[in-house]
């Protein structure tokens, strides 16, 4: 359902490259298309600029040298109607469209004068361009942790410059958090602004662009306030019902800790018998467990219908996503009852226009305006509808695996002890590790036996080298990576050792070993010089107690 009308439209396209502004009027553009949703944009836009310097005049194209740059290219598309078709005296707003260029093309062509006294060089310039975070956080792929920061300080430590962020949602970027780990792999496909979508996604929050101010927000629910647009019949073409697909399952959410397991159904409606989609977790917190349901039963909640707006005219006062507007009040407008009376937000718009070759030789103009042909049509959604739009993105890759060294703050600093750190808010007891490549930050993870069935007990020491594993909030132990200082015995003996104790001078070993290829046993426990051993070799048991002279 499209209508293509001709429309005289005040259109106006300029380029900022390094701080130079480069302004294409309305005669000198083919064609433009834009694509705007409620969390960003993408467009194209064609034109012609003529080079005359130098063969029949003294025009020149400004825009060829800094074209050819590799510079970021901001481009700023003005769309404005013209003729007054709803209102004698009309106040004329325009749809201001913001982004960076993604794509350039150029195509030259000598075109002879219509004087035929001479030739004159026709660039046919074309660009494709994306909003600064959809271009930008897209080849963004940092690796960085974080300790005791909110997910608002990521995001202010990675918006860059040409990305203006807004937040009102407290509750989903202002908490605290012991870790955060944003670690993204350029070979693994998902980037910041990917990163940022499931992030979003995941806690039913709220992005948007807001097409004025050319800004991103984050809230926690979709802004209803402003009073809605009167649309005019005589704008308008068509309408079109849309009916989304309703959820046909239910959710159960289960938790598999075997101490407190749980099976807790979510349940909706509009769900057929039988049909239902599992949540697996695995942890001891049960508000973790009530979290996920009530982000579950938030998820179950059925779509309103929309509406496809087909327009005829480019409106007086423009539209962009997160517009309120309201249909015109006839009967014809109230789509079968569904838009009647409502307040609509405009969700999503497509827009283009193109100028038709004339036959024979074309033409540049400096005219501030044009006549288009144009097709333009908007996506409404109800004022309250909960359902938020958002780009396709993939999940970040975890976990991802760094290097750190086990915390303990007993005994002395050279002491190689053991300490169990419980979390204030869980009760659950934690090791502490630092990771060096992250500014020696010190990040929580889980106190258990590891890979050691639960009768041996031997917990990380101070200064052990371990693999850890990066989630995106939480951590936890891979592996031990070295020996502990004097565990190493010589390969000759064959030798392998128990040792425990704070210092391989204040501890306690239990060594088996070869000499001369007979098994040795030795209990040898130390503390300075006082040792007391245990020896069983060929034919001998020894026991020693004995003081070492200074």
């Amino acid at each position: 359902m499209e209508r293509t009308f001709q429309e005289r439209l005040a259109v106006s396209l300029t380029l900022t490259i390094n701080g130079k502004k480069h302004k294409i009027i309305a005669g000198s553009m083919k064609r433009f298309a834009l694509e705007l949703w409620s969390w960003g944009m993408e467009g194209e836009a064609e034109f012609l600029l003529t080079d005359a310097q130098g063969r029949s005049g003294n025009d020149k194209d400004p825009l060829l040298t800094d074209f050819l740059k590799s510079d970021l290219v901001e481009v700023l598309l003005e769309i404005k109607a013209v003729l007054p078709e709803t209102s004698s005296q009309p106040t004329y707003t325009a749809l201001k469209v913001q982004g960076y260029v993604t794509e350039k093309s150029l195509v030259e062509e000598s075109i002879a004068t219509r004087s035929g006294s001479g030739m004159s060089l026709h660039r046919r310039y074309g660009i494709r361009f994306l909003d600064a975070a959809r271009l930008l956080w897209r080849q963004h792929y940092p690796c960085s942790l974080y300790t005791s920061k909110t997910v608002k300080d990521v995001l202010e430590e990675h918006k860059g410059e040409k990305i203006k962020l807004t937040y009102d949602w407290d509750a989903g970027l202002g908490s605290t958090h012991p870790m955060i780990f944003v670690g993204l792999d350029p070979q693994g496909g998902a980037s910041f602004y990917d990163w940022v979508m499931w992030y979003v996604h995941g806690r039913t929050g709220v992005f948007t662009y807001d097409h004025a101010t050319h800004g991103y927000k984050f809230a926690g629910a979709k802004d209803a306030s402003g009073t809605p647009q009167e649309l005019k019949d005589d704008n308008l073409a068509g309408l079109e019902v849309l009916l989304p697909e309703v959820i046909r399952h239910d959710v159960t959410v289960l938790n598999a800790t075997a101490e407190s397991p749980q099976n807790q159904p979510v349940t909706q409606k509009q769900a057929v018998a039988g049909i239902r989609q599992d949540v697996l977790l695995c942890t001891p917190i049960s508000d973790e467990v009530q979290a996920r349901v009530d982000l579950e039963t938030t998820r179950l909640k059925v779509r309103g219908p929309e509406l496809e707006l087909i327009w005829r005219s480019f409106p007086e006062k423009a539209l962009a996503p997160g517009t309120l507007v309201k249909l015109p009040a006839n009967d014809a407008w109230g789509a079968a009852g569904v838009a009647k009376d409502q307040v609509l937000r405009v969700r999503g718009m497509q827009v283009s226009g193109e100028v038709l070759e004339s036959q024979g030789e074309e033409e540049v103009y400096d005219d501030p305006d044009a006549e288009f042909s144009f097709r333009m049509s908007t996506r409404l959604e109800p004022k309250d509808e909960t359902y938020v739009d958002l780009p396709a993105w993939q999940p970040p890759l975890y976990p991802r695996y760094v290097e750190g060294f086990i915390v303990s703050e007993q005994g002395a600093q050279k002491d190689e002890t053991w300490q169990a750190y419980t979390d204030s808010a869980t009760s659950l007891d934690e090791y502490k590790v630092k990771i060096p490549l992250f500014a020696n930050q010190i990040i929580p993870a889980p106190f258990n036996p590891n890979l050691l069935p639960g009768h041996f007990y031997f917990p990380a020491y101070k200064g052990e080298r371990v693999l850890v594993g990066l989630d995106f909030q939480r951590a936890w132990i891979k592996r031990f990576l070295d020996w502990r200082t004097g565990a190493r015995m010589p390969q000759d003996g064959q030798g392998v050792q128990l040792l425990v104790g704070k210092t391989p001078e204040n501890g306690t070993a239990l060594k088996h070993f070869y000499t001369d290829d007979k098994p040795v046993f030795l209990m040898q426990r130390t503390n300075a010089k006082d040792t007391q051993k245990i020896q069983l070799d060929e034919g001998t048991l020894l026991i020693q107690v004995k003081e070492e002279q200074s």
